[in-house]
């Protein structure tokens, strides 16, 4: 390119160590980008792009945004998979002789985002790493703005479950190994995630020794079996990996990661993607967000009770023990409304605890936040004299845990005013008394208002210049005016520094000597105060570990305290749970999203029992819009808020420990794979036989619709068959092919139920009601005539159903139903038909001779010619 300028040379010095991330350099008010950056900026912030001379006339892309408001486009960039490096200016401009020195200090990735202001409050932020080592696949994930960090790992057959905890996390951003980001089920992680980053790292043959090592030293110990995940040794590669990761990206001491937690997904509920998105149990298959069942639990006061609150419902626990504590909690919240009440209110005050350490820890918290810290722990107080109240052992234990800090409240009480600037630098951040240098610093600068009044005065009485006025400005500092009509008065000490069409400026010794002493005061005390306040901080980073530990109680307590208003609110109850139930008894269930979308006046309740005798898979039939669907999501919702800790929408519940939920309901395209309708479905009934168990619950809802007619009722029918047979599952299969009511003749425990309607002369009324028994009725039409199908139409498939529920249709050459014109003759084949059936069912074999059998069989074929012959 030729000799660059200066300036030039330093970007690409600095860029040079930043080649994967899109590099904010610092000129003056604005972070400037250039070559490629500024391509790929410009078209995703969607600003100017221009160019920039870089040295004998040869110009460069560039773009810029305003440093104050960068904060809104790094989001942006960040959203769309880049890493940002900011690089700032670190040397004073006025103080440096040439080039401005300049560093990045500091590289914000979408997994490691620290800021409040680009975090959703109310969901975690997670970076994910895996490996695959030892023939084991190891997940270890950290959300950077709590100091969460945990690991599992999964043997090399089980990817499905691998890629299920993938999908539940949500990762921003991911560290993957080579030989990981080669296998088939990354290729289908890198398709649901297509913009999040992705950092590929190599992994060696020590790679457990040396990401081991870098655990130990980082939480100083000498081994991990004190956290209880020595033995998962791929687990501790991804762990190690993404800690290593995080420290060269952080540039900074991860001091808020105080533990590393092992986890088991078997702990939980296996609930796979397809099933969380047919059930919108924290985000709706539509825009509108009112319609989850997060939603409608959440009454939570603070963010981290919020985003605990989520990981409940996406986590149900498989431990009785852990479920009943949780049960018993909530319960007692629920009857107790003075105590939600105030805890409520108190909860109001307190800030995002658990996002506040990270700040801390990494030297960012602001005047602000350490108020809003003072705040939050001046509330423990009352909020463990409410709690110990409470007779719950969950709510004691998280009482127990809650450290009210008060040598921590006392420092910042004393130290910071109430309504500190938003950033260190600004002044004004302590308190009068907290510190005699900054008091005296202070002074000086309240004083020199004053002192340049006083001096001149005394000039202007000294020199006989009434005029004369001293004045300021940044090139000169400060000075003496005098008007032209007035320089033969001026003093000999004054020094003459610029002249003016109607005046001349001067200084003397005494102005400058003030000068100095007030600049100089203003930059002492710009630098004592960064310094106590750093001071401060490093007295708070003391306390992360008691503070991480409130901040964890305080957010289970929001969340159960939100479940138990939730509970108040809608009239749940606390069901019998145990994992010595073998049968699901629901009384009068109740769908917990679809009653409030409603009104609770206008749901129709239903019971359910499946077990592991008689009643093991209902068959459910009923017309369009009856609430087949609802009826299967809502037994659903009801275990999974039962296993999650929740009290449930019923008048009774007893429930087992279910160990997965599947669902099979509504589909459509699959556009990012190619996959139709029927395939999309297909795939996901794949799963569910090849994986449930009979402990799991099954919910199937119209399978085989995407196809003819023959071959959805014969997989229907075979995969009824196989669930029972094999799976043993309990199961609700609703459908419309009403041919499967006789699987309850045929398969021990397979009963039916529908859903009512009731016919009127003008249509149909729906009733909602599951009971017992088959139904041979869709009320097709009738749904059809309520969505404002032309009369014409209604009329032409009333016509053509009673011809195919007759049997007695024929098709012409395109396949078009013929209207009536053969119906008689077909009607006379089919009454001779009936009565040759009839005939041949009353004869008597048993108590008939071979010769009067060879005279009836004769009869009978005379009979069958006869009917040929009307053809």
């Amino acid at each position: 390119m030729g000799k660059l300028t200066p300036m030039m040379q330093q970007y690409l010095e600095i860029k040079e160590q930043h080649r994967d991330a899109i590099l904010f350099f610092r000129l003056g008010d604005f972070y400037e980008m250039f070559f490629e950056d500024a391509l790929k900026a410009s078209k995703i912030l969607k600003i100017t792009l221009t160019s920039r001379e870089v040295g004998k006339g040869k110009k460069v892309p560039m773009c810029g945004v305003p440093f104050h408001a960068a904060d809104s486009y790094i989001v942006k960039l960040i959203e769309n998979g880049f890493k940002v490096a900011i690089c700032e200016q670190v040397s004073d401009p006025s103080q440096s002789r040439g080039l401005v020195k300049r560093e990045v200090v500091k590289v914000i990735t979408p997994g490691t985002v620290i800021d409040s202001e680009m975090l959703d409050a109310n969901t975690n932020n997670y970076i994910v790493s895996l490996v695959f080592f030892g023939n084991n696949f190891g997940l270890s994930f950290a959300d950077v703005s709590t100091g969460c960090l945990k690991v599992t790992q999964f043997v090399a057959d089980e990817k499905d479950k691998l890629f299920s905890e993938v999908i539940r996390l949500h990762p921003s951003e991911f560290v993957v190994s080579e030989n990981f980001k080669d296998t088939k089920i990354w290729n289908n992680i890198r398709e649901r995630f297509p913009k999040s980053l992705v950092n590929i790292i190599p992994l060696k043959k020590n790679s457990y020794q040396h990401h081991r090592e870098i655990l130990t030293k980082h939480f100083n110990v000498i081994s991990l079996r004190s956290f209880g995940c020595e033995h998962m040794h791929a687990g501790i590669v991804a762990a190690g990996a993404l800690l290593n990761y995080l420290h060269n990206v952080q540039k900074a001491r991860l001091r808020h990661f105080l533990k590393i937690v092992p986890y088991q997904t078997e702990a939980y509920m296996m609930i796979d993607p397809a099933t969380r998105k047919h059930l919108e149990l924290t985000a709706s298959k539509t825009e509108n967000e009112y319609y989850t069942l997060q939603n409608v639990l959440d009454k939570t006061k603070t963010a981290m009770g919020s985003r605990f609150l989520k990981n409940m419902i996406e986590l149900p626990l498989m431990d009785e023990k852990e479920i009943n504590l949780r049960l018993e909690a909530v319960e007692e919240f629920k009857n107790s409304a003075l105590t939600r009440k105030k805890l409520a209110s108190l909860f109001s005050y307190v800030y995002d605890l658990e996002r506040l350490t990270s700040k801390i820890s990494y030297g960012n918290a602001t005047p602000k936040d350490l108020i809003n810290l003072k705040e939050s722990l001046k509330r423990l107080p009352e909020i463990k004299s409410c709690l110990s109240q409470c007779k719950s052992r969950k709510i004691n234990f998280l009482n127990q845990n809650l450290q009210e800090l008060p040598e921590v409240v006392r420092v910042i009480e004393n130290a910071i005013v109430d309504d500190p600037p938003s950033t260190v630098g600004e002044g004004n951040i302590f308190k009068p008394g907290y510190s005699s240098e900054i008091d005296e610093l202070r002074n000086i600068l309240k004083n020199s208002k004053q002192w340049i009044l006083n001096l001149e005065q005394n000039e202007r009485e000294r020199t006989g210049i009434k005029s004369l006025k001293i004045k300021f400005n940044k090139v000169f500092g400060y000075f003496i005016e005098v008007t032209k009509a007035n320089l033969d008065a001026v003093p000999d000490d004054y020094i003459r520094k610029q002249t003016l069409v109607n005046c001349e400026r001067f200084i003397t010794k005494e102005l400058k000597d003030y000068e100095n002493t007030v600049f100089s005061a203003e930059e002492r005390l710009s630098r004592l105060e960064i310094e106590i306040f750093n001071n401060l901080r490093n007295f708070i980073s003391k306390y992360l570990g008691q503070i991480q530990q409130t901040a964890n109680a305080l957010a289970e307590l929001d969340a159960l305290c939100s479940l138990g208003e939730a509970a108040a609110l809608y009239n749940y109850v606390k069901p019998n749970i145990s994992k010595k139930h073998e049968s699901i008894k629901i009384v009068q269930g109740r769908h917990p999203v679809v009653e409030r979308a409603v009104g609770e006046e206008n749901f129709v309740p239903n019971d359910l029992e499946l077990n592991c005798e008689e009643q093991r898979i209902i068959i459910l039939t009923g017309p369009n819009m009856s609430g087949k669907s609802t009826y299967l999501r809502q037994n659903a919702l009801i275990c999974i808020m039962a296993q999650m800790g929740s009290l449930v929408p019923a008048k009774s519940a007893e429930l087992p420990i279910i160990d997965k939920i599947f669902t099979r309901i509504g589909a459509a395209d699959d556009i990012t794979t190619g996959q139709s309708t029927f395939l999309v479905e297909m795939n996901e009934v794949s799963n569910i036989i090849n994986n449930a168990t009979p402990r799991s619950l099954v919910l199937l809802d119209e399978v085989g619709r995407g196809t003819s007619t023959y071959d959805g009722l014969s997989l229907a029918w075979a995969i009824i068959e196989y669930i029972a047979s094999k799976n043993k599952s309990k199961t609700l299969f609703a459908t419309h092919y009403h041919e499967l009511t006789a699987m309850e003749r045929l398969l021990p425990g397979v009963k039916n139920f529908n859903v009512t309607a009731k016919e009127k002369d003008d249509g149909i009324v729906f009733l909602h009601k599951v009971v017992p028994g088959g139904t041979d009725k869709s009320y097709g039409i009738q749904v059809a005539r309520l969505a404002g199908l032309p009369q014409e139409v209604i009329k032409r498939a009333e016509e053509i159903l009673i011809q195919l529920e007759e049997k007695s249709f024929n098709t012409n050459t395109f396949g078009i139903l013929e209207k009536k014109k053969d119906f008689e003759v077909k009607e006379e084949q089919w009454k001779e038909l009936k009565e040759l059936l009839e005939e041949i069912e009353e004869l008597d074999l048993l108590n008939t001779t071979p010769l009067q059998a060879i005279s009836a069989l004769y009869e009978l074929q005379k009979k069958v010619r006869s009917l040929k012959a009307l053809e």
